[in-house]
């Protein structure tokens, strides 16, 4: 998706406030703990906090995203400099002295790099600038891409592991039904005679070129309503909830951002539907943890266990119990790998089961078991398993 005009006049730095050579860690640290503060959820009927988040979700998008950053960064270096100037030895045509097909890659196939009436640029720079330098001279209305959704799903620790459908609940904005999407309840808006239905004015932006904005009549829509929609007051939009079944993938993580493409709010006149981000928040677990896609449990054995090794069986999230061999002299803290029996990669692989072993002592020890440690207690009399500890700690 190519960088627009509006998002190039914004500072997306700012927006997160992050330096403009943060990495892409501190953006994302920046982004989840704004996203937190003005979240709608937690800021229930606050308009301002409301359109702070699509602020915050806009800037998150193109600066979380390498290949977006990198055009917005160059399209905000050009008009740091004062937008594009004439160069020298045009012959008053308003010629460039550098190559714009070189520094923004070129039109494909190998074709030049040309301008037409109106129309911008073509290959990179087109891509890059979204239409930045289009007059408006037509009257075609221009369809308008639909609003990103983000919204948030609380998973079990299973679920996580194995992945899971569940059913999501979004409101967001889309075509009125009143009107039928027109903002006119006779359905019969008009052209808008200001923007001629581009949804956009142009102003100067020095080096004699034109800059736009959305127009301030239509609101960028590029129709105006007669006669206004009582349902959506001329807007064309009205709120609008849906419940929709979403695949989570097997081995998501806590905190992990889910982008589904092309499921956020509709369009408008045709235009492509916005983006779902769907933010999971994992359950935990009274056995198990998770360490990446390797599952982690604790076990227990036996004082006997453990000095004399021998086969224990180890629980496993949703399957039968393996056995393990335990090593005789298995110290309390060590780790046995199940190989297999963890979490899913991307891959389709599955990590292990980390099993580590606690030697459990007994809250009391009678009859024949205290007989037979104290007799064990005789027989080891002379065995101090401090010696080495205090001989290193006089060697420090």
């Amino acid at each position: 998706m190519s960088i627009g005009r509006d998002l190039l006049e914004k500072d997306l730095y700012k927006v997160l406030g992050v330096p403009k050579d943060a990495t892409d860690a501190e953006i994302k640290k920046a982004y989840r703990k704004l996203a937190r503060e003005f979240h709608p959820d937690a800021n229930k009927g606050d308009a301002k906090a409301e359109e702070r988040f699509k602020e915050i979700s806009e800037a998150n998008d193109v600066l979380s995203d390498a290949k977006r950053r990198k055009e917005y960064d160059e399209g905000r270096a050009l008009f740091g400099n004062g937008g594009f100037r004439p160069g020298p030895g045009a012959g008053g045509t308003g010629g460039f002295n550098f190559d714009l097909g070189d520094l923004f890659g070129g039109a494909q196939g190998g074709g030049t790099t040309t301008t037409g009436q109106g129309g911008g640029f073509g290959g990179g720079l087109g891509d890059v600038f979204g239409g930045l330098f289009n007059r408006g001279t037509g009257t075609r209305v221009q369809p308008r891409r639909g609003q990103d959704i983000e919204s948030e799903v609380t998973l079990s620790f299973t679920e996580a592991v194995d992945g899971a459908t569940v059913p999501l609940r979004m409101s967001s904005s889309a075509a009125c039904k009143a009107c039928s999407g027109t903002g006119d309840k006779n359905g019969t808006p008009r052209v808008c005679p200001t923007c001629v239905g581009t949804g956009q004015v142009s102003r100067g932006g020095g080096g004699g070129f034109s800059l736009t904005d959305p127009c301030v009549d239509c609101k960028g829509r590029g129709l105006i309503a007669e006669n206004p929609c009582e349902v959506c007051h001329g807007s064309g939009r009205a709120k609008s909830s849906r419940t929709m079944q979403v695949r989570i993938p097997a081995g998501v993580t806590d905190g992990q951002r889910i982008r589904l493409r092309g499921k956020g709010a509709p369009g408008e006149r045709g235009g492509p539907a916005g983006d779902l981000y769907v933010v999971v928040h994992v359950g935990r677990h009274p056995v198990f943890g998770r360490k990446d896609a390797n599952l982690t449990v604790t076990v227990p054995v036996s004082f006997v266990e453990a000095a004399l090794g021998g086969d224990i069986k180890v629980p496993t999230l949703g399957g039968p119990p393996v056995t393990l061999k335990l090593p005789a002299g298995t110290p309390n803290g060590r780790t046995l790998r199940a190989r297999g029996k963890g979490a899913v990669r991307k891959d389709g692989s599955r990590g292990d089961l980390l099993v580590t072993i606690e030697v459990a002592v007994p809250d009391r020890t009678e009859g024949k078991a205290l007989d037979a440690l104290e007799s064990y207690r005789e027989a080891t009399a002379g065995v101090d398993p401090r010696a080495e500890l205090f001989k290193a700690a006089k060697g420090a």
